[in-house]
């Protein structure tokens, strides 16, 4: 089936290699409801793009609530936190890519780099005319034909047409006519600069007084309205952006765990194991020695599976 610009067949899905392996795609083709809207953010590992084909949506990322429509294309990269807000009504159909790539190719460094800032946009969704949007997402549609075909190099072709496709996207990337939106109400979009305030400044003591403060609202009013928007409390809100960013200074740097603690935000290292241990089930040292490539193929098949994105 094919939609009027993107090929799509409900249930459909494309994988190339394992999730945790340093070159895979998986390409998730069906529709979400509104009841299977994720009730918390997440994050993990491995790139992630969204493109809607029908209805709207929206799309949390870092606490920032931004509106979508048919055929934008929002770009995650690894470790934001994000979940995507379905409507109510019929459920919208969607493309949903995970995707690895190694850090470094040979020769091709620098440019692979750039091609990657896209993922760093200030805003990293793409919305264009539909005549430039047919020409980014034909290398898509490629992928979809090729899927239909298996042949011995089938891996490789499909990951040519998906570098094309970003190439198409870095190309035209001038040309993003995507504007964040006001919505929701005023409560609401405040607690959501909440959110973006903790993500910006979680290492430095937050406390709900202050932040409050800030941003003119009473600490009761806020803690109750910041866990109705967010599904968090104040303090769990902080807690886990903190964690988060420490998951990934473990896995991806060298510094000691206790700088890591204290460069995280943490009044103290016995605080900063015991919130770890508490949200990983394990303690940071035993994370940065044995965390399993599996968490992130448990990760894309939930995801895929589960309905859960």
């Amino acid at each position: 089936m094919t939609s009027s610009v993107l090929s799509y067949e409900k249930g459909y899905a494309i994988q190339v290699n394992q999730p945790g392996d340093s070159l895979f795609y998986h390409l998730d083709y069906d529709e979400r409801s509104h009841d299977l809207n994720m009730e918390f953010q997440h994050f993990h590992d491995f790139y992630e793009i969204c493109i809607l084909l029908d209805r709207s949506a929206a799309h949390i990322i870092e606490g920032s609530l931004y509106e979508m429509q048919p055929y934008d294309i929002v770009l995650l990269r690894p470790s934001l936190l994000h979940k995507t807000q379905y409507p109510k009504g019929l459920p919208p159909k969607r493309l949903m890519i995970n995707f690895a790539m190694p850090p470094s190719l040979p020769g091709l460094e620098n440019d692979y780099s750039e091609l990657f800032n896209l993922f760093h946009a200030q805003v990293p969704i793409f919305r264009f005319s539909e005549e430039r949007r047919r020409e980014i997402l034909a290398p898509i549609n490629g992928i979809f034909a090729i899927s239909q075909h298996p042949s011995p190099i089938q891996s490789v072709t499909i990951h040519h047409k998906f570098v094309e496709f970003l190439c198409g996207l870095h190309r035209y990337a001038a040309e993003n006519a995507y504007v964040r939106e006001e919505t929701g109400s005023s409560m609401s979009r405040r607690m959501y600069a909440i959110a973006s305030y903790i993500h910006s400044h979680y290492q430095q003591e937050l406390s709900l007084d202050e932040v409050s403060r800030r941003f003119y609202v009473s600490a009761h009013h806020l803690s109750r309205q910041f866990n109705k928007v967010t599904g968090f409390t104040f303090t769990e809100y902080v807690q886990m952006t903190r964690i988060r960013n420490a998951q990934q200074l473990l896995l991806h740097s060298s510094e000691k765990i206790t700088d890591i603690a204290a460069r995280c935000g943490f009044a103290s290292f016995s605080q900063f194991n015991r919130i770890f241990n508490k949200q990983n089930g394990m303690s940071p040292s035993v994370y940065r020695r044995t965390r399993p490539a599996q968490d992130e193929r448990q990760s894309v098949f939930a995801a895929a599976g589960q309905k859960v994105d």
